[in-house]
């Protein structure tokens, strides 16, 4: 079985990564019961050769069906199921949810005090860390980039409890953004967010910062949400090149 190079089924197919095809595949046997909770997984070893795939890709992959909540892994004893179901992924020490919530009630509003108190030398470095993150190919970079964007947004304020509550969730909005591009493709798409944001800064429009970033935050949401509620149905199949 090779899941190295897979293409999603139904009407029109979209390219999949290895990871997120080994993550496909093994969400989908847990979820139909092949693998009860409780059970252990094959080990890495077995696992790369039955799917084909190199142990990176695969330890991406098991990392993404414990931010799921479906499995944990045991020091020295191998992965564990503990969920047939996706309920709310966790990101470091946090729920998706109260992330999200906590987000829109911080963010957004933050937003808007940015515009409209920002400096000449936030929007430069705002402006600078956008350029750089629209040039990114490397998602390790981009996501480092990202939880720097939203602290910078945060700095504009001119708040510093402001930056003290992004500083403390850092962590767990660098583990959704990595999650959500390398399973929902977000990257282009939060790009595009993140220029309406400061484009809304530079303007000193408080009403449209306050829009953009809530935008952002929904399409997070939806994303996010389209990931869990994915089925085994949506698995990628096996076959030839991506289209």
């Amino acid at each position: 079985m090779n899941l190295s190079d897979s293409q999603t089924g139904g009407g029109v197919p979209r390219r999949v990564s290895a990871m997120e095809a080994v993550l496909a595949h093994l969400r989908g046997a847990i979820e139909r019961g092949e693998y009860l909770i409780g059970d252990r997984l094959p080990s890495e070893a077995e696992l790369c050769r039955t799917l084909e795939v190199s142990r990176p890709v695969l330890r991406e992959a098991l990392r993404a069906l414990q931010t799921m909540g479906l499995t944990v892994s045991k020091t020295g004893k191998g992965t564990f199921v503990v969920a047939n179901t996706v309920e709310d992924p966790t990101f470091g020490d946090y729920a998706a949810s109260d992330l999200l919530e906590v987000r829109r009630h911080i963010e957004i509003p933050v937003a808007g005090y940015a515009a409209l108190r920002r400096t000449p030398e936030n929007l430069d470095h705002l402006a600078h860390l956008l350029d750089r993150m629209e040039r990114e190919t490397d998602t390790t970079a981009w996501v480092a980039m990202d939880s720097l964007f939203h602290l910078a947004v945060a700095e504009a304020a001119q708040n510093p409890v402001f930056r003290r509550v992004i500083e403390e969730i850092r962590d767990a909005l660098a583990r959704q953004s990595a999650f959500l591009n390398e399973l929902g493709g977000r990257r282009e798409q939060s790009n595009r967010e993140h220029r309406a944001i400061v484009e809304a800064l530079a303007d000193g429009s408080e009403h449209d910062a306050v829009e953009a970033m809530e935008h952002h935050l929904d399409r997070v949401s939806t994303t996010l949400t389209d990931i869990v509620r994915a089925t085994r149905t949506d698995s990628p199949t096996e076959g030839g090149p991506e289209a």
